[in-house]
């Protein structure tokens, strides 16, 4: 969820040693708040568990389609394939929907400009936002600087389903029902077998796991057998896809994922 700012009535209490672009200070509700580069002052609400798929946040009842198109968050660790993902993701559907994409680095926009570079959508239709040393604040605490782009680029091009890839984070990671209508998590096999028992709510809560790059099981030692015991068990069972999302492998299912969620939550048919 969100967290506004105290900004009417709080004394700052800046930290020794900080800058004016690093500082915190503690609010009348009493959380210790905090911005860098930019962002607006907000909280991080403690995590005491991973959750569980079951009970996880459920999409808004109270949402507006026509302020906002769909939202998919793509969140993961960097390196797993979230703007390879991105990319296929445009490729497969730009042909039937209209589509935009916003995309979360720290300090660049790299990730953006890959998504131009390799022509995933028309150059307008994205946005690079640089969140500043807090990426996992920007889709969950403080999700103003997503919603700006996000809310033009629906309004600009009629979009039917908007693309938003976070900066790459830890497992503690998850998108705010506020900013993600439907979220997909992923990783990669790359750091080994115990990466879906180790949870956090990323793995746990996210509406469908992919687990990428699964050719390169054998070289890192991975038994993906292990992987997708451990990871239908910490989802109680929710949606898993395997994918070598660079190979197109698991594409077509991560899509229909969205569009059957798509459907369900605007009421739209699937074209």
């Amino acid at each position: 969820m969100a967290s506004s700012s105290p900004s009417d009535n709080h004394d700052h209490h800046h930290h020794r040693g900080e800058s004016e672009s690093e500082s915190s200070f503690v609010g009348k509700d009493g959380k210790i708040y905090h911005s860098h580069d930019g962002l607006a002052p907000h909280s991080h609400e403690p995590i005491y568990s991973p959750g569980q798929f079951s009970t996880r946040a459920a999409p808004l009842d109270s949402r507006d389609f026509r302020e906002r198109a769909f939202t998919v968050g793509i969140g993961g660790p960097v390196g797993t394939g979230k703007t390879a993902l991105m990319l296929a993701i445009c490729q497969a559907l730009r042909k039937k929907y209209s589509l935009a994409a916003v995309t979360n680095d720290i300090f660049t926009k790299e990730d953006g400009e890959f998504l131009v570079k390799h022509g995933a959508l028309p150059e307008e239709r994205i946005r690079a936002v640089e969140t500043g040393g807090c990426p996992h604040a920007a889709i969950r605490e403080d999700i103003s600087i997503n919603l700006g782009p996000l809310e033009e680029l629906s309004n600009l091009y009629k979009t039917d389903i908007l693309l938003l890839e976070s900066g790459g984070d830890n497992l503690a990671a998850n998108f705010s029902r506020e900013l993600a209508d439907y979220i997909i998590y992923i990783i990669d096999v790359s750091g080994g077998d115990k990466i879906p028992r180790k949870g956090g709510p990323g793995i746990t809560q996210a509406d469908l796991l992919v687990i990428n790059k699964t050719d390169l099981a054998s070289a890192i030692g991975a038994d993906l057998g292990v992987m997708e015991r451990d990871a239908l068990r910490m989802r109680d069972g929710g949606p898993l896809v395997f994918a070598q999302v660079k190979h197109s492998v698991g594409v077509e299912k991560i899509t229909n994922h969205i569009l059957q969620a798509w459907e369900i939550a605007t009421g739209e048919r699937l074209h």
